[in-house]
């Protein structure tokens, strides 16, 4: 399961809202100048240039070259382990706010569990009777045994009954 950060855009216009997933972006651990540019990041795209042009220089100088390179790849692990961080951070500075976090398998799923809590919320608000939750599971049946419970409570066995 993933976490993902909702983000309402400031029109309130739930159509354009925003799932960002959280965890590690790859691409911005490869290339964190573009990943910045393309999501639109310029402060934090000119801050990792700069970094990498600084780590750059101390290369050049003699008995830095292991240490630059070093540098180099803890500079883009932690940018690729904060950059959906910025993200959300830059979005906030725009005047988006976080609507909360949704945990699914899949992008989709998400969009479809922050859709079913946007009808519980309007529910609960329009004194409707609200939706169950998506995550909630049924109550085992009574005389069922232990038959979906974990073995020696390591393993998981989906759709036992």
């Amino acid at each position: 399961m993933a976490s993902y950060v909702v983000m309402e855009p400031p029109e309130g216009d739930v159509e354009q809202a925003v799932l960002i997933r959280d965890g590690f972006a790859f691409l911005a651990f490869i290339m964190p100048f573009l990943w910045f540019l393309w999501h639109r990041m310029w402060l934090e795209a000119l801050a990792a240039l700069a970094a990498a042009l600084v780590v750059g220089a101390l290369g050049t100088l003699e008995g830095w070259s292991v240490t630059a390179t070093v540098a180099s790849l803890c500079l883009s692990f932690f940018i690729a382990l904060e950059a959906r961080n910025l993200r959300v951070a830059m979005l906030e500075r725009r005047g988006w706010r976080e609507w909360g976090v949704v945990d699914a398998a899949g992008r989709d799923e998400a969009e479809t569990r922050f859709m079913a809590g946007l009808l519980s919320d309007k529910a609960e608000a329009g004194n409707e009777t609200p939706l169950p939750a998506l995550n909630e599971r049924p109550a085992p049946a009574r005389g069922s045994g232990r038959a979906s419970e974990p073995a020696l409570g390591l393993f998981t066995y989906p759709g036992a009954r």
